[in-house]
């Protein structure tokens, strides 16, 4: 159990870096817009994100 917690948390590392190591002046551009973001929809956001990973890992175990 410990090891696929692991993995998982390594290949998101990996996936979160492809995007500041292939385009640092698109991700730069994206944070600064997410600064300006409310917390409401920054909220929804993640919610929907949650939901869709926890949709994601009962499809597919």
């Amino acid at each position: 159990m410990l090891d696929e917690l692991l993995r998982a948390i390594g290949l998101m590392l990996v996936i979160e870096g492809i995007i500041p190591f292939l385009s640092p002046g698109r991700w730069r551009g994206m944070v600064e817009v997410l600064a300006t973001v409310d917390e409401k929809s920054m909220r929804m956001v993640g919610l929907f994100s949650m939901l869709t990973g926890l949709f994601v890992l009962l499809l597919f175990s």
